[in-house]
């Protein structure tokens, strides 16, 4: 699994299993301790670009201690949000979706 959140998203594009993520038209904009990454996903594609994209429906923003241990499945992404860890700012809905992307 990616040893930071920088190689998390370089790699994101080519590891998100697209039969999971068919159907899913959503834009996030993940902020980990200031760096940020916007993620599109239109019926199953995925594109990562780096910054502010624009237009996000969703923003997550945590440290990099927990976005690493939400991304290889030490910390649950619903736990991480209920103890104050990891912050959700958007739509709850879009922000949901995003267990297929992990």
């Amino acid at each position: 699994m990616a040893a930071s959140a920088r190689e998390f998203f370089d790699g994101l594009e080519s590891r998100v299993d697209q039969s999971k993520t068919a159907g899913m038209t959503n834009t996030y904009l993940f902020d980990i301790e200031g760096q940020q990454w916007t993620v599109a996903v239109d019926d199953g594609a995925v594109k990562v670009t780096e910054g502010d994209a624009g237009g996000a429906d969703a923003t997550i923003s945590t440290s990099e201690e927990t976005f690493a241990k939400i991304a290889s499945g030490e910390q649950n992404p619903t736990t991480a949000y209920m103890t104050g860890k990891l912050k959700v700012k958007g739509d709850m809905g879009a922000a949901m979706k995003l267990q297929k992307l992990f």
